[in-house]
């Protein structure tokens, strides 16, 4: 089951590196982590996806808990949130092919960042589905290049 971590920590060096260490010696493959400064300086927020059972991610958010430079930890897949993850794709373009790729980036409202004589960079914004929808429909055309900075998120509502 998937399961996305929103933990705040101290904003020190070190700590992500130590997450990251945390996470593979309890033998969890982490799928992305996004971390940055909150509205507080000396406090980051680490958001983390990975697909464990549900046990499995109770143990690791307990132990998480526990660590010195942590402050909180959600586990966010039990509540409603949002999330979004930023993705840059440079794609093959070949004249015949450039109105059917316009068409994709329209569709999904994806922004033309970049343009060379044999390929187009887009930037997308949307939750996982969305960046997973839009690198099928580019895949038949040749993706080149691409990079994604992984999911942040927050509780909706007032929580």
């Amino acid at each position: 089951m998937k399961h996305t971590l929103s933990a705040l920590v101290r904003n020190e060096p070190g700590v992500l590196a130590a997450m990251a260490r945390h996470f593979g010696e309890a033998g969890l493959n982490i799928k992305s982590i996004a971390c940055g400064e909150t509205e507080n300086p000396d406090i980051s927020r680490m958001v983390i996806r990975l697909e464990a059972s549900g046990g499995r991610v109770s143990d690791i958010t307990t132990r998480m808990a526990a660590l010195d430079f942590v402050i909180q930890v959600d586990d966010l897949s039990r509540k409603e949130f949002v999330d979004r993850e930023l993705a840059l794709i440079k794609v093959a373009l070949k004249p015949e092919e450039t109105a059917q790729v316009m068409q994709i980036f329209e569709v999904f409202r994806a922004d033309v960042v970049g343009m060379g004589q044999t390929s187009v960079t887009v930037e997308l914004a949307g939750d996982e589905a969305r960046v997973d929808g839009l690198i099928q429909m580019l895949k038949p055309f040749g993706i080149l290049s691409m990079c994604r900075t992984g999911a942040i998120a927050l509780k909706r509502g007032d929580e």
